[in-house]
C-alpha cells in the first residue's frame, strides 16, 4: 500500500481577468500548498474497491467522485490491467475553495503512477488531471506556482516555506458556478511581480466580493482573522468559503486558532504552515 498526502490548496492572489467563450474565465493565480489536508491510500487489488473515512467522509457517499474518476481516466490512458483499492482520508471540507477534491484526485494519480512505474511528471498525466478539473493540474505539480488559463497553465516559482497558516471556514459549501456567474466582469489588471509572499499582499481574490454576497458568514471570518495578532495576510481562498491568515510566528498562529476556536466553537480550523 502506498500513502499520498493530499494537502489543502490555497490562493495566495486569484485575479479574473475576463470570462471566456467556453464558459471557463481566464485567471491569473498564485497556487500555494500547506503540510496538512487529506490522505489517499493505494494498493493493487483484484479488483476496484473504494472506502472513505475522515471527518468529511459521510459528505462525499458513493462511488462517484474526483478520486475513482482519476483512478478510471489512469488506467484508460495506461491500461495495466490491475485492480485497486483505495481509501480516501478526508479531513477537508467539502467545497471549501481549497481544492480538496482536486488534491484527493492528484495524490491518487501520483500514487497510481508510482505503483505503476509511471514518472510523476510524465505529461500524459497532466492531461488526466486537466480533463478533471482546473485545479488538478496544480494539485498535481504541488508546489508554489503562478496558474493562468483556467489555472492549468503552470509556471512554478519560489515559494515561501514554513510560514505558519491558519484555515478557516464558517460551515458553509459555496458553489464554485455560482460565485463565477456572480462576478462583475472587471478586469482589475494582473498579479505584481516579486516574490510568492509580495506578490500575494499586493494582489487580491477577485471572487471574494461575490462569494460574501452569497455567503456573508465569510465577512465574519475575515474580520475575525484580520484582528488577531501576528497576522500577516488575511484573505478568502479559491471561490471561499475557507479563508487564510498567514503569521509572522507560530506562537501567533496557536493563539489565534485558540481564539476564534473559543469565539466560533462551530467553525472548522486547520493549523498548518506553507510547504
Amino acid at each position: 500500500m502506498l500513502t499520498e498526502t493530499a494537502p489543502a490548496k490555497i490562493n495566495l492572489a486569484l485575479h479574473v481577468r475576463r470570462r471566456r467563450a467556453d464558459g471557463y474565465h481566464d485567471l491569473e493565480t498564485l497556487f500555494a500548498f500547506l503540510e496538512d489536508g487529506d490522505r489517499v491510500s493505494v494498493a493493487p487489488a483484484p479488483a476496484n474497491g473504494f472506502a472513505m473515512t475522515g471527518p468529511f467522509a459521510a459528505l462525499l457517499a458513493g462511488d462517484d467522485n474526483l478520486v475513482t474518476r482519476a483512478r478510471d481516466a489512469f488506467e484508460a490512458v495506461f491500461a495495466t490491467g490491475q485492480g485497486w483499492a483505495i481509501t480516501l482520508d478526508k479531513h477537508l471540507p467539502v467545497a471549501s475553495g481549497i481544492g480538496g477534491g482536486s488534491a484527493d484526485a492528484a495524490a491518487t494519480l501520483r500514487a497510481l503512477a508510482r505503483l505503476s512505474g509511471v514518472a510523476v511528471d510524465d505529461p500524459r498525466l497532466f492531461a488526466i488531471a486537466e480533463r478533471l478539473g482546473a485545479d488538478v493540474p496544480a494539485c498535481l505539480l504541488g508546489r508554489t506556482a503562478i496558474g493562468t488559463g483556467k489555472g492549468e497553465q503552470l509556471v512554478p516559482i519560489a515559494g515561501v516555506t514554513a510560514v505558519p497558516v491558519l484555515l478557516v471556514n464558517p460551515g458553509v459549501a459555496v458553489s464554485t458556478a455560482a460565485v463565477f456567474k456572480a462576478w462583475d466582469g472587471v478586469d482589475r489588471g494582473p498579479l505584481a511581480q516579486g516574490d510568492a509572499l509580495a506578490a500575494a499582499r499586493a494582489g487580491r481574490n477577485d471572487l471574494e466580493p461575490p462569494a460574501r454576497a452569497l455567503a456573508p458568514g465569510i465577512d465574519d471570518v475575515l474580520a475575525a482573522l484580520a484582528a488577531l495578532p501576528g497576522v500577516v495576510l488575511a484573505r478568502m481562498s479559491g471561490s471561499g468559503a475557507t479563508c487564510f491568515a498567514l503569521f509572522d510566528s507560530v506562537a501567533a498562529r496557536r493563539a489565534g486558532a485558540a481564539s476564534i476556536r473559543a469565539a466560533q466553537p462551530g467553525w472548522w480550523c486547520l493549523e498548518s504552515a506553507l510547504a
